[in-house]
């Protein structure tokens, strides 16, 4: 076990007196955790795993966060996500990054406020600098945009590929692992506040996560 993770215990953060779980006498009720959580916690293990494969597609890294349900608060899912995705091995992760999809080439936000031919020109520039970035690193493009706003997306996304061209493979595997981690915990914190069944979020998994899905047991 990694020295930044503490174990836990068997029945997960829940179950931590103090940390959202048993009821301390003299406290207040914890209070109830978001609906999808509510529902992550309570799902079938194969549900469960199955939507959190949409979030990020590494059997490893779903698995090791259902075990450890259920969880009192979005908070402490996200901790146990991040410790997760430090305990994927070499192979683990590249299966990872090679599993998320190609960002989309054409996003609205992007163009909305770009003339038809400086559209045309960012589309061109961002399909080349993806490929380019595809084929030297083998895997796709990933950034987090959670704190970018819409009208500097595309600005933002082509000078980072073109920086990040040119890291060395071992050093842009860092980065990428960085950037999937966030991306993985937004997706996370989306589902656990969603009200929609876990069987709806299951199917609208990746094409990596939906491989996973179906050889679970």
């Amino acid at each position: 076990m990694p020295p930044h993770r503490s174990p836990l215990p068997p029945g997960g953060l829940g179950s931590l007196g103090g940390l959202g779980g048993l009821l301390i006498p003299g406290r207040a009720k914890p209070p109830e955790p978001p609906p999808g959580l509510a529902t992550l916690n309570a799902a079938p293990r194969r549900d469960a795993v199955a939507a959190l494969l949409t979030c990020c597609a590494s059997l490893p890294w779903a698995e090791g966060i259902a075990a450890y349900r259920p969880y009192p608060d979005i908070e402490a899912l996200l901790a146990a996500a991040e410790e997760a995705s430090y305990d994927l091995n070499s192979a683990e992760l590249d299966l990872a990054l090679r599993s998320e999809p190609s960002m989309p080439l054409t996003p609205a936000s992007y163009l909305a406020k770009r003339s038809a031919q400086s559209a045309s020109a960012a589309y061109t520039a961002l399909s080349a600098a993806h490929s380019a970035y595809e084929a030297r690193f083998g895997h796709p493009f990933l950034i987090s945009l959670d704190a970018v706003a819409p009208e500097e997306s595309l600005d933002l996304v082509l000078s980072d590929i073109r920086t990040r061209l040119g890291n060395h493979p071992e050093d842009e595997r860092t980065v990428a692992a960085d950037e999937l981690r966030l991306i993985a915990g937004s997706r996370l914190a989306r589902l656990a506040r969603n009200r929609r069944t876990l069987r709806d979020e299951s199917g609208e998994a990746t094409h990596g996560a939906a491989e996973h899905a179906a050889h679970l047991a």
